[in-house]
């Protein structure tokens, strides 16, 4: 029986028209498929932290998931918003022929103000912004956020002089207004025009399959552009552009590089022509000319600058994690929870263990940090969370059984046991969800103090536009020496029950990770290219 290929793609009119344009030439080559919108993670746990899988990108990271977890094939995308590196085990399986790579100026009047010294146009591309101040530098430029419907009917409800869009994007759908304005002489973002399909790395009849929609001359131009963004490591957040065009009258490719900073002040720019087939350096030359012409200290200085949004997270942050907020937003971290194990008599895991709960990975550190793997013999272990699984079973030993929080995992036990007796290792502050309704249910429970969680809040000094919680006595912490007049983003239901004691605006992470958390707070301020 034939696969069916589940073609995954966001909700937007646009994204919907891409995923459909996939469709219509995978089923003219003879293919079943179907399309599977995808709106949000839900439920999606996975065992790996998103940043160390390479999920980076906010547009395309949900579909990412999906795909890893099985709900799609493919995936479809607007190629400028996928990172130049992919997920662990996602690989880039067809590149579309190119459509319009060029910018557009959708006017609100006439273009007559552009030979004024003054105007306003809105953007919410760095890339577009930083082109349009070089260009006319006593001009303002205004925040635009959204999709394309969205932007449009910002444009119509505004005095603006104009907004710049994607020509491709409203060219798709419809959109383009009759008196936009071409702006060939800006240099579009890498990529931009194309749609990528990504699919599995081990899934070769899809790959097969998008094989045979695959454009080489666009697949070879938009990876030079994007090889190119990757060595200025520039991703998203800098004012990069670049375009690799193929000149079959003269057999070359000819390639235009530009970075600039974010007021639009410094430019750097480079063009090359090569013979087709003598490529292989072409991105890495450069990438490397920009870099030697000042490139790297623009954008160090661009680093420096202030930030239009603050977050402030109740928990340290590595640097891959922080990686995951736009650079347009500042981040600031402390740990106002600290963890101290507890030495556990010996006497407490001396007989095996028949029913053993561990709801922490704090706990289990606790546990492997006074005896070692051949001394914890438990018979049974119940735990909450993948993660705390997973740490279990590298460092104890195998899982009973495992739910994703206290309330689901108290009704399995009560369901189960029949009355029987469970040891729980937990902290000295604990919910009493779990031990209340075993008790209740005529389980008797021993509670171990494996390690304890003392409070270490921060005062706040600066305007901070969003708090991330982590545990609900993290929110407990910060409201020792600090007022909920902010918006709070929890990582799960737990600590938004306590959050919204104090704080009128609480949101959850759809995961329970906290990247979760931190891909949550990155789609307060996301910004549309």
């Amino acid at each position: 029986m034939q696969k069916i290929i589940r073609i995954g793609t966001r909700e937007s009119e646009l994204a919907l028209w891409q995923a459909n344009k996939v469709r219509k030439q995978l089923e003219e080559l003879g293919y079943e498929t179907e399309i599977v919108p995808i709106k949000s993670t839900g439920d999606i746990i996975l065992d790996q932290p998103l940043y160390e899988l390479g999920i980076t990108g906010i547009f395309t990271k949900n579909l990412d998931i999906a795909m890893l977890n099985g709900d799609i094939d493919i995936a479809v995308h607007s190629m400028k918003d996928v990172p130049t590196v992919l997920p662990k085990g996602i690989v880039q399986a067809a590149v579309l022929k190119r459509a319009n790579f060029h910018d557009i100026l959708v006017l609100k009047d006439t273009e007559e103000f552009m030979g004024q010294p003054t105007g306003t146009i809105a953007t919410g591309s760095l890339r577009r912004k930083a082109q349009w101040l070089n260009r006319y530098p006593g001009h303002r430029v205004e925040d635009l956020r959204g999709n394309v419907n969205t932007r449009l009917e910002k444009l119509d409800n505004n005095d603006w002089n104009g907004a710049i869009f994607a020509a491709a994007g409203l060219e798709r759908i419809g959109k383009r207004p009759k008196g936009a304005v071409s702006l060939s002489w800006m240099i579009p973002a890498p990529a931009q025009g194309a749609i990528m399909v990504t699919a599995l790395e081990d899934d070769e009849y899809c790959k097969d399959a998008c094989e045979q929609i695959n454009d080489r001359d666009t697949e070879l131009c938009t990876g030079i552009e994007r090889e190119f963004l990757n060595r200025l490591e520039g991703g998203c957040t800098a004012p990069i552009g670049a375009l690799a065009m193929i000149d079959e009258v003269n057999t070359q490719i000819v390639f235009k590089g530009v970075l600039l900073s974010r007021d639009g002040q410094k430019k750097i720019e480079v063009t090359k022509k090569v013979k087709m087939g003598g490529h292989k350096y072409l991105a890495k030359d450069c990438a490397n000319q920009i870099i030697d012409k000042g490139g790297k200290f623009i954008m160090l200085e661009d680093e420096g600058i202030d930030k239009e949004f603050t977050i402030y997270s109740t928990k340290t942050l590595s640097e891959n994690q922080k990686k995951l907020i736009p650079t347009h937003v500042g981040v600031q971290d402390s740990d106002f929870i600290k963890i101290r194990f507890n030495r556990i008599a010996p006497k407490v895991v001396k007989s095996p263990l028949k029913h053993v709960i561990i709801t922490s990975q704090n706990a289990v550190e606790a546990l492997v940090n006074s005896f070692g793997k051949e001394e914890l013999q438990f018979e049974h272990i119940y735990c909450v969370g993948r993660r705390t699984k997973k740490l279990i079973e590298q460092k104890i030993g195998p899982v009973a059984h495992v739910e994703r929080n206290a309330k689901k995992l108290a009704a399995h036990l009560v369901a189960t046991l029949n009355g029987e007796e469970v040891t729980y290792f937990c902290s000295n502050l604990r919910m009493d969800t779990l031990p209340v309704s075993l008790r209740d249910n005529g389980i008797e429970v021993h509670e171990v103090e494996a390690y304890k969680t003392m409070h270490s809040p921060v005062v706040l000094e600066d305007k901070v536009d969003l708090v991330l919680f982590y545990s609900p006595s993290g929110v407990t912490s910060f409201m020792e020496k600090n007022a909920a007049n902010i918006k709070a983003l929890c990582i799960g239901e737990s600590t938004a029950v306590e959050a919204r004691k104090h704080f009128e605006q609480v949101e959850v992470a759809k995961m329970p990770t906290v990247e979760s958390v931190l891909e949550l707070a990155a789609l307060q301020f996301k910004k549309e290219e």
